[in-house]
């Protein structure tokens, strides 16, 4: 089939917005990851008996095991959160087709 006099390809793609919250989500993320990782090292460290020297955490044993807690749960958000924002970067260059449209792979 021949194409028009008329085509052209860059229709087909979607106007990038310049991808910055993308991006900003994608730094958050990466924040949120550090400190999820440091605190559940510090949790850990202090259920194992080398509590870190920073004044105002808890040196409990229950202490620790929720300030690990937390720390795991803070890290797999900023996971969460990276991922679905590197997800949205990528998305944004795909063509912007209907799927009825596209070829059929049985």
């Amino acid at each position: 089939m021949k194409s028009s006099q008329g085509f052209n390809a860059r229709r087909l793609r979607k106007r990038s917005s310049g991808g910055w919250r993308y991006r900003l989500g994608a730094a958050l993320g990466a924040v949120l990851l550090t400190l999820g990782l440091l605190l559940a090292m510090a949790g850990i460290a202090t259920l194992l008996g080398h509590p870190p020297q920073v004044t105002g955490l808890d040196t409990t044993t229950t202490g620790a095991a929720i300030l690990a807690g937390i720390g795991v749960l803070v890290l797999y958000l900023g996971l969460w959160f990276w991922r679905r924002s590197r997800r949205g970067m990528r998305r944004s260059r795909e063509l912007d087709l209907a799927p009825h449209l596209m070829k059929k792979h049985d």
